[in-house]
């Protein structure tokens, strides 16, 4: 592949990279805090690849100000030089498809496939913010209602947002993946539900309001406990600008 190629697929990479950065899709892919590096990263190659073009072309001008004929290692012996292979502009295709296409977020196929994260053990949960309902993340209600025995739960409403996957029953649960890093470490948090029906698709968010219940379920693919949540009502949303947690 030629030095000018090289250069025109950085220059896309660049510009799909921070086209992600400034639209928010990076989020799908890695965790918020990545945003400047992964910006940077973006002008860097964007400015690499003007600088290899300007160079080769300035090269370029060069060479044909030049009055006496150059001799290229790369001539077949009948005038004729070699050219690259048409073939090397292919790899533009899957920058392209970057650039186009916009890949959803992990979703109910991907939390079906993996274990449930433990919710992590603390000796001490503080009280939930004063106002019913509160808003709750996914790994916090699972460890107050785990390992806290719903203690700071009690008698209060909460609010969980996640998308719906399948249960091993076939009964809906609430989800969230969770990101260490980017999509490729993605793991679910899950939580049970009991009380009122809900009849959202997979893969649909949902804004879920009830109270602590002391079901505790397994999850069948790594046994991780999964904590329950006792349904007074929901609603569909649109899926959130962070669909991580």
């Amino acid at each position: 592949m030629s030095r000018i190629t090289q250069a025109v697929v950085m220059l896309l990479f660049g510009g799909a990279i921070i086209k992600s950065t400034v639209t928010d899709t990076f989020l799908r892919y890695v965790k918020e805090g990545l945003r400047p590096f992964l910006l940077a990263a973006g002008l860097l190659l964007v400015a690499a690849a003007i600088m290899t073009i300007w160079y080769d072309l300035r090269a370029a001008r060069l060479r044909k100000a030049d009055t006496a004929p150059a001799h290229h290692d790369d001539d077949d012996g009948h005038g004729h030089a070699g050219h690259e292979p048409r073939v090397g502009w292919l790899i533009l295709a899957p920058v392209m498809a970057l650039l186009l296409l916009s890949p959803p977020a992990l979703g109910s196929f991907a939390a079906g496939q993996s274990g449930s994260v433990g919710p992590a053990a603390a000796s001490d949960y503080p009280p939930l913010p004063a106002g019913d309902p509160v808003e709750v993340g996914l790994l916090d209600y699972a460890g107050r209602a785990v390992f806290d025995g719903g203690r700071s739960l009690s008698g209060r409403t909460v609010k969980l947002t996640g998308f719906i996957t399948p249960g091993p029953d076939g009964k809906p649960m609430l989800a969230r993946m969770v990101l260490a890093c980017c999509a490729a470490d993605g793991r679910p948090i899950k939580i049970g539900m009991t009380g009122a029906p809900i009849d959202a698709p997979p893969d649909a968010w949902v804004d879920v309001e009830g109270v602590y219940s002391p079901e505790v379920g397994t999850d069948p693919v790594n046994q991780a406990q999964i904590a329950y949540l006792d349904v007074r009502s929901w609603q569909e949303i649109d899926q959130p600008k962070q669909p991580y947690a």
